[in-house]
């Protein structure tokens, strides 16, 4: 068993990390988002839209390590109900997003509304492929440590963004080296399996809490 003073620094490492998630996600759901639309590319909206999801999460652990690292400021009951209510609402925020995707790449497909070029997206699609995995390893460590499902399953969403950011980055370069005008909407509909295995494992964790 870990001692106090063990905990005590796995609980900081874990604000830290945390704190750099937040950061990235901003970035890249910023970047994303800004991209998506210049290019009219659906994958790219949605790897932003994605972003803003994860963001919050990161933001629910984020307090709950900060409660634990400042003392017994809240009570189990409300740490609980705080978990279940986030995990509600990224839940279901992940299955509106899968829904957006599928409406508009089934527009785009059959519309022949072909996405511009966005060297862009490619640029933040290397960069997530390289940062994500790196963010991956140091919560699932921490959350080794601390014992901790809610790290764990941040971790998750983690290995999530970087399979998603690998299916963006086919369907860009396709776009870019071939012409290949639908390979953006494939792509996005790729990623729809990852936004709702990420949705369902959200609302079953609510469940799990109660």
């Amino acid at each position: 068993m870990a001692s106090l003073s063990d905990r005590a620094a796995s609980i900081r490492a874990g604000i830290r990390v945390e704190w750099l998630t937040i950061g990235w996600m901003i970035l890249e759901a910023a970047v994303g988002i800004w991209a998506g639309l210049a290019a009219r590319s659906v994958a790219l909206i949605a790897f932003g839209l994605d972003s803003v999801i994860e963001l919050v999460s990161a933001t629910v652990v984020l307090v709950r390590l900060r409660v634990e690292n400042r003392g017994p400021a809240m009570t189990a009951e409300q740490v609980e109900y705080a978990e279940r209510r986030a995990s509600r609402v990224v839940g279901w925020s992940l299955f509106a997003l899968a829904a957006y995707v599928v409406v508009q790449s089934a527009y785009v497909l059959l519309t022949r509304a072909a996405p511009d070029a966005s060297p862009a997206g490619i640029v933040l699609a290397v960069a997530a492929l390289v940062v994500m995995p790196a963010l991956v390893r140091a919560k699932r460590r921490i959350a080794s440590a601390l014992g901790s499902a809610a790290l764990r399953g941040d971790a998750a969403e983690g290995v999530v963004c970087a399979y998603m950011a690998a299916m963006l980055l086919a369907g860009l370069v396709l776009r870019a080296a071939f012409g290949w005008w639908w390979a953006d909407p494939v792509a996005a509909l790729g990623i729809v399996y990852f936004i709702v295995r990420e949705g369902r494992e959200a609302l079953e964790g609510e469940r799990a809490c109660c």
